[in-house]
């Protein structure tokens, strides 16, 4: 059974992440300890509210050094909605701005749409060849944000594979819809704007891929 440890920064409830790991068939742990999250098979970064206020909680417990070593070992890191948006460069709320992880280049900034912040079930554009969305491509996730990454233009080289990017919409774009990132597939690197913990079966079968690839 793989190990997963649910990084505890002080961000919100984390229960329902937990339970909807073990429901994906890993065996869970809730923990801020350096050496846990280390050792895992693999890490969750959550995040619900303030990108700021999340970063200075993982910030507070070294959780994006941690994410940084993870990652440069080839060790899977999954992030989720705010713990997806704290992985890029730079976040920008009310005008302030605010220093990511910077594990990929992007702005999280405001979504420019009639109705924000964006609630509801949204069905994705999932890239060919991904894993994390296999056998529920087609389906809807449950979204509830304000923010999020609108434009991402990744430079690459052969010798470099480039990620693989979920897009998806606020609304119809005649109707004033925003685009923005729904999810990535990155080597050892995962993140979905979307909670999957809330996204019914679509996001239990989401989160067993991810955890039958560790």
């Amino acid at each position: 059974m793989s190990r997963v440890t649910v990084l505890d920064y002080g961000s919100g409830n984390l229960r329902s992440a937990v339970r909807a790991l073990e429901r994906a068939g890993a065996e869970v742990t809730l923990s801020a300890d350096r050496a846990e999250a280390m050792d895992a098979d693999g890490l969750v970064v959550p995040g619900v509210g303030a990108f700021r206020a999340c970063m200075d909680g993982i910030r507070a417990v070294k959780g994006h050094e941690v994410i940084g070593r993870r990652l440069a070992g080839g060790r899977p890191v999954l992030g989720i909605c705010v713990g997806m948006q704290v992985l890029f460069e730079t976040g920008i709320e009310h005008g302030v701005v605010t220093e990511g992880c910077g594990e990929w280049p992007g702005v999280v900034e405001r979504l420019q749409a009639p109705v924000v912040p964006h609630m509801g079930w949204n069905t994705v554009e999932a890239p060919t060849g991904t894993t994390l969305f296999e056998g529920v491509e087609d389906e809807r996730f449950y979204f509830v944000h304000s923010y999020g990454v609108r434009g991402w233009t990744l430079v690459t080289n052969d010798r470099t594979k480039p990620p693989l990017v979920t897009w998806t919409e606020t609304g119809p774009s005649a109707q004033g819809g925003d685009r923005f990132v729904a999810a990535v597939e990155n080597g050892p690197l995962t993140a979905t704007q979307f909670h999957p913990e809330k996204s019914g079966d679509a996001g239990a079968r989401l989160l067993r891929n991810w955890v039958s690839s560790l």
